[in-house]
């Protein structure tokens, strides 16, 4: 009697028999018990039939801080300490200059200044771009 043939050189004589020749890459190793092999989603032109259409409306409850900038200026600390109720501080923008808009710190649009039932508004006038290669 023959001896035992190793599993590899069993699988070696059936892809031969199967005409795959013994240039064929040998199989995969088998798994260890309870394992299961990983799954990957194919990469394709549109969205997977299984999940909704991606949209902007998942960002619609998120927060982000919105920041108007109407002007700056730079003073030594002895004249903040004396800034009271009623002081004036000279900004270094002109009046009617566009006000910066900041969204998270970073500039977004500029706009003008107006007044709506009472209260001081911004009127956006300028959306920016965002620079190439800016990702966040």
């Amino acid at each position: 009697m023959s001896d035992p043939q190793s599993q590899e050189e069993i699988d070696r004589l059936m892809r031969e028999l199967a005409g795959g020749g013994p240039s064929m890459p040998p199989p995969p190793p088998a798994l260890p018990a309870g394992a299961e092999p990983v799954r990957y989603e194919a990469f394709g032109a549109g969205a997977p039939a299984n999940r909704p259409e991606a949209s902007l409306d998942l960002l619609n409850d998120v927060n982000v801080n919105l920041r108007v900038e109407l002007g700056g200026t730079r003073l030594p600390v002895r004249d903040i300490l004396k800034l009271g109720p009623g002081s004036v501080v000279t900004l270094d923008s002109l009046t009617g200059e566009p006000v910066n808009v900041f969204v998270n710190d970073r500039l977004v649009a500029r706009g003008e200044v107006i007044v709506v039932n009472d209260s001081f508004a911004v009127r956006v006038t300028e959306v920016l771009s965002s620079p190439k290669g800016d990702k966040a």
